[in-house]
């Protein structure tokens, strides 16, 4: 009798621990599941506001070693970015010694508001200049005018020599415009190293890039929206970010023919989406020789 009465309670206990577990993992699951979404929007409203500056050294057998050490800042799509935002982005990179700024198109037009983004853009310090390219937001010709009162020089399916056996090189939107790579770099030397500016980085899928040595590209904000740093591409199947699903998505890829692209996640946002976890950016560039690289 006694013995049926512990195995009874003994069963009791076991399915009561079961239970206990059981709860503990649905409870652990109901957790996890309910902080995702919190973290997310939290980092939207906080550290994907922020932007930050990240570093790069850069090196190719074809860059004039007498120039190593040469720091290039790239930005793009700027879209919304207040004029106190662009102020503080300029103070920032006045304090970096570069010698070369570039833009990657894609400013806010309405409004007349990318004349104040352009107009705190040119008070960045450079040694040789600041370029850029528009983007498929641009009104190309509003831009370029208001690049040219400032000082900025557009490159329009164009390109110039910056130093001895350096060419920089800049080709229209392709949603909008012509781009004619092929043309924008005609004035290059055969030794020369080339970068290129296009707005979107699928360009160097659909053109020869041959005789490029580095092509820098925005367009895609990285996503943008992601989950942990994980495009959610399919959240943007109506617009035109990339045939490419995420081999441009941010970072370095490579071209048709091999060449490296280095797309940016941006510095503004496109409307009033915002950012989560894809962090604005400046990139800052340091070239070398490979010779030159520790």
């Amino acid at each position: 009798m006694c013995g049926g009465i512990g195995a009874l309670l003994g069963m009791l206990l076991a399915n009561h621990k079961t239970r206990s577990r059981k709860f503990k993992f649905v409870a652990a699951i109901g957790l996890i599941i309910t902080l995702i979404p919190v973290i997310h929007i939290v980092h939207g409203l906080t550290l994907s506001k922020i932007i930050r500056y990240v570093e790069i050294e850069f090196s190719s057998e074809n860059w004039p070693p007498e120039s190593d050490g040469y720091r290039i800042a790239f930005m793009s799509d700027m879209h919304a970015i207040t004029d106190e935002d662009m102020r503080k982005v300029a103070t920032e990179l006045n304090g970096r010694d570069l010698d070369l700024l570039l833009s990657g198109g894609d400013f806010l037009m309405e409004d007349d508001h990318y004349i104040g983004t352009v107009r705190e853009i040119a008070q960045i310090n450079t040694t040789d200049g600041i370029f850029g390219v528009e983007g498929n937001h641009d009104d190309y010709k509003k831009l370029f005018r208001a690049q040219n009162e400032y000082g900025i020089k557009p490159l329009d399916n164009s390109g110039t020599l910056i130093r001895e056996g350096f060419y920089l090189a800049g080709v229209h939107d392709m949603y909008n415009r012509n781009p004619d790579i092929e043309e924008a770099v005609a004035n290059a030397n055969p030794n020369d190293f080339v970068l290129l500016l296009s707005h979107s980085p699928d360009l160097s899928m659909k053109q020869p890039t041959d005789g490029i040595d580095l092509i820098l590209s925005g367009h895609t904000h990285a996503g943008q929206i992601t989950f942990f740093g994980y495009p959610f591409y399919l959240l943007y199947g109506s617009l035109p970010i990339t045939d490419y699903g995420t081999h441009f998505a941010y970072g370095f890829a490579r071209s048709a023919d091999d060449v490296p692209v280095f797309t940016t996640s941006g510095i503004g946002t496109f409307s009033n989406i915002p950012r989560i976890f894809t962090r604005p950016e400046v990139v800052i560039f340091t070239m070398y020789t490979i010779e030159g690289v520790d």
